[in-house]
């Protein structure tokens, strides 16, 4: 995650005009930038704008690809669509929950993992399926699921990046 500055926040914005049917796109790159969108970049886009905060708010918090809170260095998005749910899935939210101690919409105390639950990742056969930085893993078990949440612990602490 890139550190918040007014500096690195102004860069984003100034990459556009000072229109507002481009603060979709605006907020999409701080999303990138930040991995999630901070309040102060809020409050910039909206100053930058001419804008209200609060019709800012409700776009960020219509889409669902949006983020207003910090999410972990890795994403975990787990599939609960139906072939997935039927093979486990609910098993395997149990697992991370005792694994990181983390439910859907939460963010791990260490700040490595965010656990976000999809409708369908468009992987059925390979059922239950669990994408984790956009690497896919399928036919994940609760046994499996303790050796790939390592890699990404033994990744970041060799601080090289996923």
């Amino acid at each position: 995650m890139q550190e918040i500055t007014k500096e690195s926040i102004d860069k984003i914005l100034s990459a556009y005009p000072r229109d507002r049917r481009h603060s979709l796109a605006m907020m999409q790159d701080m999303q990138h930038h930040f991995n999630y969108i901070p309040e102060q970049g809020m409050k910039a886009l909206a100053e930058y704008l001419d804008c209200p905060l609060s019709s800012l708010y409700s776009m960020a918090t219509f889409y669902r690809a949006l983020s207003l809170k910090p999410k972990g260095k890795h994403i975990i998005k787990l599939c609960d669509g139906t072939a997935c749910h039927i093979r486990g899935s609910v098993n395997l939210i149990t697992g991370i929950k005792r694994e990181l101690d983390i439910s859907p919409g939460e963010t791990s105390g260490d700040g490595l993992f965010s656990l976000e639950t999809v409708n369908c990742l468009g992987s059925c056969a390979l059922a239950p399926v669990m994408v984790i930085d956009g690497v896919y893993y399928g036919k994940v078990t609760l046994e499996k699921l303790p050796e790939i949440l390592n890699q990404y612990r033994e990744l970041s602490e060799g601080g090289a990046e996923a």
